[in-house]
């Protein structure tokens, strides 16, 4: 089983920073990918960022304030965010899907969520 426990939320004033961690236990494959998206009250969970190996891939509403990198020694995820925004207010969450053979399909696991609040 896999469990992924995320840390790093709270409220911030807007242009300020945070940075998320989310950390992965249990039975991790070497082919994953790691990412963060976020879900805004009445609104669909949406994609924010990936990393798989040395590649990431953010959304475009992210680009440029948002940094995702990995340790993989300690198999944790995180998301530094500058200048952010009213709008980036969410529960943020950490998700990772992973295959045990190139052959095999992937399973996803999230993590419980983090709630981030921009406001003055």
């Amino acid at each position: 089983q896999v469990q992924l426990v995320e840390s790093g939320g709270g409220l911030v004033q807007p242009g300020g920073s945070l940075r998320l961690s989310c950390a992965a236990s249990g039975t991790i494959f070497s082919i994953n990918v790691m990412g963060w998206y976020r879900q805004a009250p009445g609104k669909e969970r949406e994609l924010v960022a990936t990393i798989t190996g040395g590649t990431t891939n953010y959304a475009d509403f992210v680009k440029g304030r948002f940094t995702i990198s990995r340790d993989n020694a300690k198999n944790t995820v995180y998301l530094q965010m500058n200048s952010l925004k009213p709008e980036d207010t969410a529960v943020y969450y950490c998700k990772l899907d992973q295959r045990s053979t190139l052959l095999a399909a992937f399973r996803g696991y999230w993590g419980q969520g983090t709630q981030v609040t921009v406001s003055s």
